[in-house]
């Protein structure tokens, strides 16, 4: 991943915005591992793209498409929530097909609450003069099906070392008050195992930021 483009914020916004069309939708894949700061950077650079053009860009969080504890309990995936199978990819892939159809008005799209673990549903609007749609997820750009299967117009790989990444999640998991015991099978049985994966099997982006 290191021979790739490495941008600033800022960078990337003045690169993606020309790409901004009234014929159609300009797709960004920021993908990254757990810790890597998608959320917060995926924020600012939608912020800055509005700064320059109002309502252009808009996000649509791969965390939205989560399967249900409902679903994940009784197929024993409980433990691995946030894995790459614990996703409705396909739910994920048509609702970019059905953004880059640009025929609606508005588009409801889910967001995942993470202080209850529950994806809601229509949560987020993403109206019709948003032109840039910038999805963000951990394993957007992973080099196995179902994943290889979406389209994106430009990827983006938002990453840090390994030692950055363990420590903000630790720093999550304590900031929702997990005990010792739990922190330690969530890193080790779940999102270290998710951090390895998408930093050694994501397929190559065309940029890079790092955090």
């Amino acid at each position: 991943m290191s021979s790739m483009p490495s941008l600033s914020l800022d960078q990337l916004a003045e690169l993606i915005l020309p790409k901004a069309s009234a014929s159609g939708r300009h797709i960004v894949a920021l993908a990254g591992p757990p810790g890597a700061g998608k959320t917060t950077t995926t924020a600012r650079l939608e912020a800055r793209i509005n700064e320059l053009a109002p309502g252009t860009a808009a996000t649509l969080p791969m965390d939205g498409y989560h399967f249900d504890d409902l679903v994940l309990v009784p197929r024993g995936l409980r433990p691995r929530k946030g894995a790459p199978e614990t996703f409705d990819v396909g739910g994920l892939r048509h609702m970019l097909h059905r953004l880059r159809a640009d025929d609606e008005a508005e588009i409801a799209v889910p967001v995942f609450d993470r202080d209850i673990e529950i994806a809601r549903a229509g949560a987020r609007i993403i109206g019709k003069s948003a032109r840039i749609i910038l999805v963000e997820g951990n394993y957007l750009l992973l080099d196995r099906e179902p994943w290889r299967s979406i389209a994106f117009d430009t990827t983006v790989m938002i990453t840090a070392d390994r030692e950055t990444l363990h420590q903000r999640l630790v720093e999550r998991w304590r900031h929702y008050k997990l005990s010792e015991s739990e922190m330690a099978a969530k890193l080790d049985g779940n999102d270290m195992p998710n951090v390895d994966l998408v930093l050694s099997s994501s397929r190559k982006a065309d940029y890079e930021i790092r955090t």
